[in-house]
């Protein structure tokens, strides 16, 4: 079985144009290209993409993920898959390596907003043991959805660090299922 290669790495500026148009299929439009500027000019930002690291494809940014770090919590503002990608795996690696970056900055916690009936994005965040927090009434200001707040703390405690390396286990195996594979980070 040949295994199509990915690449997991922080956003590059000749990739923004890319990552507006992901952001306007699955979210709608959410960010502007200046938005997405300055998530990469700040310090207090990460902003991780998936893409396709040999052949063209149609798609070569497959997915993103982004937090800000403020204060001691990670802030995820963003985990989107392109849909021809979702149900693969890669909605979880993304998640799983904001949480390594956030604890490698030393973070605490983590929190984030979800559309209260977006069902796969609440069991993806439940499998990471985020919880349900509190509610926002009319968030999404499109729809007039609610929002859920979810929470995870305990991030620098060993029971965290060992949750991460079974997850890590666990999203090769299913991305190896689905003939990917990742590659390792250039250094």
């Amino acid at each position: 079985m040949t295994l199509l290669e990915l690449k997991l790495e922080p956003l590059l500026p000749e990739q923004l144009l890319e990552v507006v148009e992901l952001d306007r299929i699955c979210l709608g439009g959410l960010w502007s290209l200046d938005g997405y500027q300055r998530e990469l000019d700040s310090p207090n930002s990460t902003l991780l993409v998936i893409s396709i690291a040999t052949g063209k494809k149609s798609h070569s940014i497959l997915g993103m993920g982004c937090f800000w770090a403020i204060l001691e919590e990670a802030h995820i503002t963003i985990v989107a898959v392109h849909p021809d990608y979702q149900g693969q795996g890669f909605g979880q690696l993304l998640l799983y390596s904001l949480l390594k970056d956030a604890v490698s900055r030393k973070l605490e916690r983590a929190t984030l907003e979800v559309r209260a009936a977006n069902q796969p994005a609440l069991s993806l965040y439940k499998k990471f043991g985020f919880q349900v927090a509190g509610r926002r009434k009319g968030y999404y200001q499109k729809t007039g959805e609610d929002a859920l707040i979810l929470w995870r703390g305990d991030l620098q405690k060993p029971k965290f660090t060992a949750d991460l390396t079974l997850w890590q286990d666990a999203i090769a195996t299913r991305l190896k299922k689905n003939r990917w594979t990742l590659l390792k980070p250039e250094k």
